[in-house]
């Protein structure tokens, strides 16, 4: 009887070891449809129920409507035109050919650095080849991590397509799969599996929520600096920061080419406005609403969710942002269940 027990343990985790290499270059994937599905799921019922379609044609709908959010910033951030193009050719010749504009004088007044900006600022404005010999030698370091970047990008973007596909069938079977798993939780946990399933869930959505929460707000902030400092479609802009913002590199990525037209163009001070009007109020809301709304959203302390962000982002990378606080929430709660006394506990002190 023993061998037997041996013999099926062995099989078993024969089994589920070779399910692990079959399953792992879609481990990302999978966690990543698991967690879209999960925090989009009160969306498909309702377009089940208000539509009254099966769930096959409501999963269809949700995977349309979830890559139409996913492209539209993307297709948005592409040139509309001819003329988009050749405006910014343009551009970039005047400024090779016009220098930038001189610095200014209140340039100097700032303590430790104004001095030396002030310095670096003339010597640019004079002469661009010290501009680019100043850069030449992080020229390839940048390459090396656009580069970097751009293969992230691509992996991603291959990443989140694959979880497209496997959520449409997590949405189609999805209440049949949730039933099988809460029941094996159950045998796993026993009586502390309702609490892990409550926790789970307001982590992830409290975390979903949180993220593209606050890339919304980011977007809406960055369109405002960039309308009020005169940047041409600030909308537009407005809808790439929002879409960028979801990743750890965020909406830095708009804000900071656009003070660097303004102050080419020769906008001084509307340059150093948008700067600082990007560095404090834009990325400032990131590193203050994102974790904010996650511990509101999943109860977690927020020195925790902020750690969870953070760490999960440099150690899974984008899926790490979502994967992080899920993990540390419901490590959390084990802790916090296991130091409870049990009813059995004071039923004996008693």
């Amino acid at each position: 009887m023993v061998a037997e027990r041996v013999l099926m343990a062995l099989l078993i985790g024969g089994v589920a070891i070779g399910c692990g290499f079959v399953l792992h270059p879609f481990f990302s994937a999978i966690l990543w449809a698991g967690i879209l599905t999960y925090s989009t799921w009160p969306v498909f019922l309702w377009l089940r129920h208000h539509l009254r379609i099966n769930n096959v044609s409501a999963a269809m709908l949700m995977m349309l409507i979830t890559a139409a959010v996913i492209v539209l910033p993307l297709v948005a951030a592409v040139p509309g035109g001819a003329d988009d193009v050749n405006h910014l050719r343009l551009s970039l010749r005047d400024l090779l050919q016009g220098g930038m504009p001189p610095a200014p004088d209140w340039l100097a007044d700032i303590p430790l650095i104004g001095l030396t900006i002030r310095d670096y600022w003339s010597a640019w404005a004079a002469d661009l080849n010290v501009m680019e010999a100043f850069f030449r030698p992080y020229i390839g370091m940048a390459a090396e991590g656009g580069l970097s970047l751009l293969l992230g990008v691509a992996g991603a973007v291959l990443t989140l397509l694959t979880a497209l596909v496997i959520a449409f069938f997590f949405w189609w079977g999805g209440e049949s799969l949730a039933g099988t798993m809460e029941i094996a939780l159950r045998r796993i946990a026993g009586p502390r599996a309702d609490r892990l399933l409550l926790v789970t869930g307001l982590t992830v959505r409290g975390v979903v929520y949180g993220i593209l929460g606050t890339a919304i707000v980011q977007g809406f902030l960055t369109a405002f600096g960039l309308y009020i400092s005169g940047v041409p479609r600030p909308v537009l802009f407005g809808a790439v920061a929002a879409g960028l913002a979801v990743l750890p590199i965020g909406a830095p990525l708009v804000w900071i080419p656009c003070a660097i037209w303004l102050l080419a163009n020769g906008h001084t001070g509307w340059g150093i406005f948008l700067a600082a009007y990007g560095a404090g109020i834009v990325s400032g809301a990131d590193h203050i609403l994102r974790p904010y709304f996650i511990a509101r959203g999943a109860k977690l302390p927020y020195l925790l969710t902020l750690l969870g962000v953070l760490g999960g982002a440099l150690g899974f990378g984008l899926l790490g942002i979502f994967l992080g606080p899920v993990l540390l929430g419901l490590g959390f709660s084990l802790v916090v269940e296991f130091a409870a006394p049990q009813p059995e506990t004071q039923v004996e002190q008693s």
